[in-house]
């Protein structure tokens, strides 16, 4: 299994969390991102910029990844693609998106999109707190240990 993280919007705390797990796994994990990030020197932690435009990191991800691999986004329409070519997505938050739950995601934020364009204020998301941290860390570590049996 290598680990793929939607680099742009992954908050700095879940960046870390993944780092510390990629070294104490050996596992290969790479942030793919329109701007650059810094990484700490590993053998098993890379970073790979891609060209600025809509999508273009999404895209990236969805090229590379193959069955097995685990994607850690926010990104509903990532997540349901990475998901159809048998990998698994992963929140910021510790939510995992399977097939069971993605297409709900995908209707919500479509209608949720739909709001802010009719010029609905719609808010965002709850700041990332010590529980979503938390329930975060326990479900990678899971995969994690699903992924070395």
């Amino acid at each position: 299994m290598k680990i793929w993280i939607d680099g742009d919007a992954c908050p700095v705390v879940i960046k870390e969390i993944l780092f510390r797990a990629a070294e104490r796994t050996q596992t290969t994990t790479t942030l793919i991102a329109n701007q650059p990030i810094r990484v700490p020197p590993s053998p098993h932690i890379r970073f790979l910029q891609v060209g600025s435009g809509f999508d273009v990191a999404d895209d990236e991800i969805v090229r590379r990844v193959e069955p097995g691999d685990l994607v850690i986004t926010a990104d509903i329409p990532l997540a349901s693609e990475v998901i159809d070519k048998g990998a698994t997505a992963l929140s910021p938050r510790g939510e995992r998106y399977t097939r069971d739950n993605i297409r709900a995601r995908l209707n919500m934020r479509d209608f949720m999109e739909s709001l802010r364009s009719s010029g609905v204020d719609t808010g965002g998301p709850p700041a990332l707190n010590h529980g979503d941290r938390k329930t975060f860390a326990d479900q990678l570590d899971r995969l994690l240990q699903q992924a070395a049996r």
